[in-house]
Formats: C-alpha cells, sequence, structure tokens
C-alpha cells in the first residue's frame, strides 16, 4: 500500500505518519509521501518515520510544498503516479485563525481569513482532485479528508476556520456518494481538540483535549474500516450536534461569549 499525507510536517499529520511507519510490516505500507510547507520540521517527521520503518523497508518520501498552489500539487500528483499507484491520500494540511467578525476592538484581518479558507477548502481540492481521474481509471482507492466538529457550529470567534471546515465536511460528504460507484472509498474526519500548533494558540479550556498520537490512532483505524464519518470524542461530538440543534438567537447568544480563537 502506497500512502499520501498533506500536512505531515506536525500534529495530526505528523501523528498519522508515525502510525504508518511504525506499522508498516503490519498494514503491507510500502511507500509513505509526506508533504507540508515547513521543510525543517518535514525533515525531521521524515528521519523519525525512517527510524520506525527500519524493520519494514518502508520507502519515507517527504515534498515540501504549499497545497493552495494548485499547478505545483497537480506536478508532483502526476510525478507519483507515474511510478506509484497511491492507494490512501490523507488531505490533512489546514491552518486556524481568529474571526472576520471580531468581538474585540482589533481590526478585521481580512488576509488571514482568505489565507485560512484557501488552505483548509482550495488546499484540500488541489489534494484530492489530481487522484481521483487515477483512482477512478484502477477503480480503486480511498480519499480521507480532515474536518473539524467545528464545522457543526458557526462559531464568532472563529467563523473563518469554523466555515472552511463546514465546506471541507459538506465536500467530503458529498464525494461519498459521488465516487461510490467508481469503488473509491470517502472518509471525513472530524476530531474534537487535539494537541497541536493549533491548539497551543487556544487560550482557553479545551474540553476532551486529547494527544495527536491518540487521534492518529483512531482516525487510521476508522480508515482501515473503510468507515466513512470518523467522528471524536463521542461525547464532545453529540453535545455539539445538540447545541446545533437550538434556536439561533440562543445560539447567537452564547457563542458571542466565547474567547475568540487565535491564527495559527
Amino acid at each position: 500500500m502506497n500512502i499520501l499525507i498533506t500536512g505531515a510536517s506536525s500534529g495530526i499529520g505528523e501523528a498519522l505518519a508515525h502510525y504508518y511507519a511504525k506499522n508498516a510490516n503490519l498494514l503491507n505500507i510500502k511507500t509513505l509521501f509526506l508533504t507540508g510547507r515547513n521543510e525543517e520540521r518535514l525533515t525531521i517527521v521524515s528521519q523519525k518515520c525512517q527510524d520506525f520503518g527500519k524493520q519494514s523497508n518502508i520507502l519515507i518520501i517527504p515534498k515540501a510544498l504549499d497545497v493552495t498552489d494548485r499547478q505545483s500539487m497537480k506536478n508532483w500528483i502526476d510525478e507519483i503516479e507515474q511510478s506509484h499507484s497511491i492507494d490512501l491520500v490523507i488531505a490533512n494540511a489546514g491552518i486556524s485563525g481568529g474571526t472576520s467578525f471580531s468581538m474585540t476592538d482589533q481590526p478585521i484581518d481580512f488576509e488571514s481569513d482568505v489565507e485560512i479558507i484557501n488552505t483548509n477548502v482550495i488546499g484540500v481540492m488541489n489534494t484530492l482532485h489530481p487522484f481521483i481521474p487515477y483512482m477512478k481509471k484502477r477503480r480503486a482507492g480511498h480519499l480521507a479528508i480532515v474536518s473539524s466538529v467545528a464545522s457543526y457550529l458557526a462559531l464568532p470567534g472563529a467563523a473563518a476556520y469554523s466555515s472552511s471546515k463546514a465546506a471541507v465536511r459538506f465536500y467530503a460528504e458529498a464525494l461519498i456518494g459521488k465516487l461510490k460507484h467508481d469503488n473509491i472509498d470517502v472518509s471525513v474526519i472530524c476530531p474534537g481538540f487535539v494537541e497541536s500548533g493549533i491548539t497551543r494558540a487556544n487560550k482557553f479550556p479545551m474540553p476532551f483535549l486529547m494527544s495527536a498520537e491518540k487521534a492518529a490512532d483512531i482516525i487510521a483505524k476508522g480508515i482501515a474500516r473503510k468507515k466513512n464519518k470518523i467522528e471524536f470524542p463521542l461525547l464532545m461530538v453529540a453535545a455539539i450536534k445538540l447545541v446545533s440543534f437550538l434556536p439561533f438567537w440562543i445560539k447567537r447568544d452564547i457563542f458571542s461569549q466565547l474567547p475568540e480563537k487565535h491564527s495559527h
């Protein structure tokens, strides 16, 4: 099996890379393609993966790329597909940040919001679309798209982030049906708070915060079972879904009191 992971230089992406490298023999993984914007961190992650996979002879191939660069992503993916058939793509790259509708006296950070949308939505599309024709031709493949439990609520303190993750979730859910007859599996992943650079920037309580390693274990096992929806932690997911059914004016008053999410 050949796997490609975006956003592999930190957080969930890094933990997934480590998971698959450690379990390469068990899962019959031959090649692990990793990409991220930070070349230095990506090199460190790749070296750790190589160390973890010494007994399996897994091949680790890193590439520093920005998922918002459509042509560079397509060129890289086309190059990969000339020599490797990718079985699993994990579109994980994402960034976070505050709101366009600030509840403070801080100016609106339009550029930050645009960057969040470009990375979290367009970056996912730039990752998935080049692979789909190849997978359709093979009538095989698995696309895993990382959204967030934040996709279930319009958060005033993270307007660009929550809306970008909602767009990604809806898009992934649509692909589940669209690609079903091509025998391409699609998983949409909605984690809660996971230890990462994104959550380290938060200055507010984060219920059910879990390690990236635990999150990677849940995600990888869900992918192996070809689950369409991988949501966790379950108590947080249930609570958020219940809140989403409240009348809008109640949610408005509750969420207007919450702290903002800082950029990362």
